[in-house]
């Protein structure tokens, strides 16, 4: 699942990976970058498994979403790891 996980990441942008670093491993993702994951995995809707809801919703009643602990902790993990999937591109 690693391999999966550094090849969605891989297809974000700069600035999408920017974003995602600045929310912090446990941010609440705006829908911009839900898309992006989307996009990333294959399309509408296959980002999910990499997002993974958090049980509160937000002002509007939609659900909140967060990176799952092990996407997570690949982007926030070894610098390696992600130099390597923007190397692989």
């Amino acid at each position: 699942m690693m391999a999966d996980i550094a090849v969605v990441l891989g297809r974000l942008n700069t600035e999408e990976l920017d974003d995602l670093r600045a929310l912090g491993p446990a941010g609440h993702l705006p829908r911009q970058l839900t898309d992006a994951l989307d996009r990333a995995a294959g399309g509408p809707g296959a980002g999910r498994g990499y997002y993974v809801p958090t049980g509160s919703v937000s002002a509007t009643g939609g659900p909140h979403f967060v990176l799952r602990s092990d996407v997570s902790g690949w982007l926030f993990g070894s610098a390696s790891q992600v130099q390597q999937a923007l190397e692989d591109r």
